[in-house]
């Protein structure tokens, strides 16, 4: 049986137009300090990323941002977290939040936390990790990726539909059950040892 002992999110670095994505982020942030779970982010104090950590930093639970250096100025690098890495460029980054996340979960952002969120849905889609992939649809922010997903599935796009197998949530409140759900029954091994199958990519 696995735990779910950090969660990499990806969100905005900026706040939306919306106000309950700011709060959003916040309670999530309340919630896995509140559990004891790590949080890997990309290590920014702007906008979502910010809310979040700030959250979590709060509430005494521990944090690992991971930022290229390119950014550390222009995404003002979150100074609270108990580990910071400052990566080469955006791929090294990816792969170290890889590498020290048990899932994943995408909440409201921009064209940077799609590409990561489908990065993590096109290496689910190959094979090579099980952490699950929860998308958070506050105000049906995600509805327009599931439509898109679905349309390729329709016209015979998506292969291996079993794999794309990611979680919605609409209430942040339900993240962490699911997540500990979708992990109970996947051995701890089989869990972990898909960092190194990553690396292979």
């Amino acid at each position: 049986m696995s735990k779910i002992r950090t969660v990499c999110v990806y969100c905005g670095s900026s706040p939306g137009n919306d106000p309950a994505f700011i709060d959003t982020a916040r309670q999530f942030g309340t919630i896995l300090a509140q559990h004891k779970i790590g949080l890997v982010y990309g290590g920014g104090s702007g906008g979502l990323m910010g809310s979040l950590a700030t959250a979590v930093a709060d509430h005494g639970g521990h944090i690992t941002g991971i930022i290229p250096d390119f950014l550390t100025s222009r995404e003002r690098m979150f100074t609270r977290a108990q580990e910071i890495i400052v990566t080469r460029d955006m791929h090294e980054r990816k792969r170290a939040m890889f590498e020290r996340a048990d899932a994943f979960v995408a909440l409201p952002g921009g064209i940077g936390t799609l590409e990561e969120l489908v990065e993590q849905l096109t290496w689910a889609q190959l094979g090579r990790h099980r952490k699950p992939i929860l998308l958070l649809n506050i105000k049906q922010f995600w509805n327009p990726l599931n439509d898109l997903i679905s349309h390729m599935k329709g016209l015979g796009f998506v292969h291996s539909e079993a794999l794309v197998d990611y979680l919605i949530a609409d209430q942040v409140e339900h993240i962490v059950p699911m997540l500990m759900a979708a992990v109970r029954d996947v051995p701890e091994r089989e869990l972990h040892e898909a960092t190194s199958q990553i690396e292979g990519l």
